[in-house]
């Protein structure tokens, strides 16, 4: 009966698997038009002008919306690997490669003791909710190398350091990753893979790092937690105004500089909580290196000047391995993140032009999805710290005298 059971449910999640992707597809093809604006144009226009200079053997040197690691050159070519397809069609089509590819990984790491297929599940349910800008973005590409790193580590660490090296090539997060591992093999493997695949960048195409100057005036894209403070202002008489900056559409004018600077610190402050965190860890079992890792990018997208709806990906991934291991106790947090995707796919696209107009409509929007990221991340951060730290407890002895141990706390 059980295997029966078992066959049922992988059957009804590789239906909704295909019904909701095929979904996806016909949106970015635009045999479906989705509501609000047209989410395939970055593909179209932008990611394809830089395809055509990459093709050339450089970077694109003078475009400031080139703001990414040197190996993302990859994911923009990739296309080329389809050459009978016109160039968006290609690309929508490898990334719903790549979703398959992380559902096939995801199922693999179901199977066996101690796992479920739980997290197979939260992918299934997760990229749909956050509608056509998936399969419009390179991100779940990048999303398909981590949930791969995540899932080697428990067997294969250097596997893993190798993954992550690259990824951070690709878009930076997936350094995350690192966060619990202690095998030194791991991030020795990480280390080398980054540094032979930027130095090979940098000897072969001109201008590999030419995007790390190209985010000094950037401004506090309206999405993020900070630009609620300019939502709220402009109807109290700020005179700044929103624009189309660095590729993004962001809020510009009085004391936004400070709003971002703030956005860093917080940003600081969350890379000191996980050192803290990491130092004072004691207990590590199979699903720690999967839970710290959404800890960490939860963190870092909440407090990021910008949370585009892409961003959204990796946290639905990451959330994915957690809940592949029984024991994790992720399930709250987890279930936060796809509440929020749901309310993303409302603020971008659907109701964007509301978000942009800072009326009531979008700012209520952005206080829910936002709310739910900062809620889900203060309460991972609080299970992490639990099921892993252990505290000092005073345990009294027949002598009448006591003595400190440590025990680990139990959430």
């Amino acid at each position: 009966m059980k295997t029966t059971a078992a066959r049922g449910s992988l059957a009804g999640l590789l239906v909704i698997w295909g019904l909701t992707r095929t979904a996806l597809l016909l949106y970015v093809l635009k045999v479906i038009v989705f509501p609000g604006p047209d989410v395939t144009s970055d593909v179209s226009v932008i990611y394809r002008g830089w395809y055509d200079v990459l093709s050339t053997g450089t970077f694109p040197l003078d475009d400031v919306t080139w703001q990414y690691p040197p190996a993302a050159a990859l994911a923009i070519l990739s296309p080329g690997l389809l050459p009978f397809l016109e160039y968006a069609t290609a690309f929508f089509l490898l990334a719903f490669v790549a979703d398959l590819v992380t559902l096939t990984l995801l199922l693999h790491a179901g199977r066996g003791t101690g796992r479920t297929r739980r997290g197979a599940w939260v992918w299934v349910a997760g990229v749909p909710l956050l509608g056509p800008t998936v399969y419009a973005r390179y991100d779940v590409m990048v999303t398909a190398v981590a949930v791969a790193a995540l899932l080697a580590g428990v067997r294969h660490p250097r596997v893993m350091g190798a993954l992550v090296g690259f990824g951070a090539l690709v878009k930076v997060w997936p350094a995350l990753l690192l966060l619990a591992v202690r095998e030194r093999g791991a991030w020795v493997s990480a280390v080398v893979t980054a540094g032979g695949v930027a130095a090979l960048f940098a000897v072969l195409m001109p201008g590999a790092f030419a995007f790390l100057g190209f985010q000094r005036d950037r401004g506090t894209e309206v999405e993020s937690l900070g630009a609620l403070v300019f939502h709220v202002a402009r109807h109290h008489g700020w005179e700044g105004e929103v624009l189309l900056n660095y590729g993004s559409v962001e809020f510009l004018g009085p004391y936004v500089s400070w709003v971002s600077t703030g956005a860093l610190f917080l940003t600081g402050a969350a890379l000191a909580w996980l050192v803290l965190w990491r130092v004072l860890a004691s207990r590590f079992e199979a699903h720690t290196v999967a839970d710290a890792a959404f800890v960490g990018v939860l963190m870092f997208t909440v407090t990021s000047r910008v949370i585009s709806p892409q961003y959204m990906v990796w946290l639905v991934g990451v959330a994915a391995v957690c809940l592949c291991f029984r024991g994790s106790r992720m399930g709250v947090p987890v279930g936060m993140v796809l509440v929020a995707c749901l309310v993303t796919v409302l603020e971008f696209p659907v109701w964007f032009a509301h978000v942009v107009a800072s009326d009531a409509l979008g700012i209520s929007l952005l206080v829910l999805r936002n709310g739910l990221l900062v809620v889900a991340t203060l309460v991972a951060a609080r299970v992490v710290w639990r099921t892993s730290v252990a505290e000092r407890r005073v345990i009294p002895v027949a002598s009448g005298t006591a003595r400190a141990s440590e025990a680990p706390v139990s959430s």
